[in-house]
C-alpha cells in the first residue's frame, strides 16, 4: 500500500495534505490540529476534479500501529446545478479535530483526488 501513496512538497504540489498543530501541545491535554490540501497552490473544487477524503492518523513513539483519529469525507461537489461546476455547493477540503495524548508521536494524514490518487503528509507532534 505504502507504494500507491504519493508525496512531495506541500509548498509546489497541491494534493499534498498539510498538518498544521495549533498552539503548543501539551502532554495530556487536547490537540487542535488542521489538516488542508492545497495550501499554497489551491486544489481544484469541481464536480469533475475534487478531494473525496481526508483520513487523519497517529502514532505515538514506542508503538507499533497508528491509530485513526477520524476519517472526513467531502460530499458535495457541485450539488444543486446539475453538471455544472459553477453555483452548487462545494466542499472545501479542511479539517480541524482535537484529540488527546499522554506521549508524542507522528500525525499522518491522507488525502483521496478522485483523478490523480492517494496523497500523504506527516507532522512531529512535540511537548
Amino acid at each position: 500500500m505504502k507504494d500507491l501513496i504519493q508525496t512531495g512538497d506541500w509548498k509546489g504540489e497541491k494534493h499534498v495534505p498539510v498538518i498544521e498543530i495549533q498552539g503548543t501541545p501539551e502532554k495530556g491535554k487536547p490537540v487542535t490540529i488542521e489538516v488542508s490540501v492545497g495550501k499554497e497552490i489551491l486544489h481544484p473544487n469541481t464536480t469533475v476534479h475534487h478531494i473525496s477524503w481526508i483520513e487523519v492518523y497517529f502514532l505515538p513513539d514506542g508503538e507499533k500501529f497508528p491509530q485513526l483519529i477520524g476519517k472526513y469525507e467531502f460530499s458535495s461537489h457541485g450539488a444543486g446545478v446539475r453538471g455544472a461546476d459553477t453555483g452548487g455547493i462545494y466542499t472545501e477540503p479542511i479539517v480541524i479535530t482535537t484529540f488527546k495524548t499522554e506521549k508524542p508521536g507522528k500525525i499522518f494524514a491522507l488525502s483521496f483526488c478522485n483523478i490523480h490518487g492517494l496523497w500523504g503528509g506527516e507532522a512531529e507532534l512535540r511537548f
